[in-house]
């Protein structure tokens, strides 16, 4: 299992939900963060509450759906002088439910791809080859389970084509020691999710970092977080090394 002690991890959607609990998480175990949110302000307050745990904490503010946003906040990240080993691309919108699904509007498509899609691709395009240059890295990028509602075709879609570039992408480094994996974190409580999902937040611990922590060479997995609700991380990361590459 991966040491994370004192490596740098930039996570996405990080001031609430699953993305500060997974910060939490990383925090505890030494790892020193980048917090991403809506705003600066929002990142700041997260960073505030993660210092506790006597790591280093940066933070930074951007609008995931603005592609000049995402990549100034990539130099943003560069100027702090630190090497980004762990990516949790957490961040998602799930923009409407239509039921009158034959009328999903264009627009549907359009934002859910800029923020589900396009913002963690970029991402993945300005941290990998760093990585891969360095020798480590792990990303893991954060989809969904949901499958046959159309009344859902922009936010499904949007996950399933992030899902194409991880598997993609994770062809090209597996076997070495940058990992690209997914990770669906079931249908939790979140401002995401709502009020009637059937999962706590906290259920989706340890599961949406494991992929963080696997360190058997193998990329373009997907890591379902509910699958490992109530392990401890060295089971769950165990457990999470069985599944195979899809190559």
């Amino acid at each position: 299992m991966v040491n994370v002690k004192g490596k740098w991890a930039l996570v996405t959607g990080a001031s609430r939900g699953l993305g500060f609990l997974a910060a939490a998480e990383l925090a505890k175990r030494g790892c020193n963060l980048i917090l991403q949110s809506r705003t600066a302000e929002n990142s700041q307050k997260a960073a505030a509450e993660l210092e506790k745990y006597g790591v280093q904490v940066k933070s930074v503010g951007c609008e995931l759906g603005e592609e000049k946003a995402v990549r100034a906040m990539l130099d943003e990240i560069d100027a702090f002088g630190v090497d980004v080993d762990i990516v949790l691309n957490n961040a998602g919108l799930q923009i409407a439910y239509r039921t009158e699904y034959f009328n999903t509007p264009v627009n549907d498509y359009t934002v859910s791809f800029a923020v589900n899609t396009i913002a963690p691709a970029l991402i993945c395009y300005h941290f990998m080859p760093k990585m891969i240059e360095k020798g480590f890295g792990r990303i893991v990028n954060t989809t969904s389970g949901i499958a046959l509602e159309p009344e859902q075709a922009g936010y499904s879609a949007s996950k399933a084509a992030l899902d194409k570039i991880t598997i993609d992408l994770g062809h090209t480094v597996n076997g070495t020691d940058v990992c690209i994996n997914l990770v669906d974190p079931g249908w939790c409580r979140t401002d995401l999710g709502g009020p009637n999902a059937p999962n706590s937040p906290e259920s989706a611990i340890p599961g949406v970092i494991v992929g963080a922590f696997v360190d058997d060479k193998r990329s373009g997995r997907l890591f379902r977080a509910q699958e490992y609700a109530g392990m401890e991380l060295e089971k769950a990361v165990d457990s999470a090394q069985e599944i195979d590459a899809p190559y």
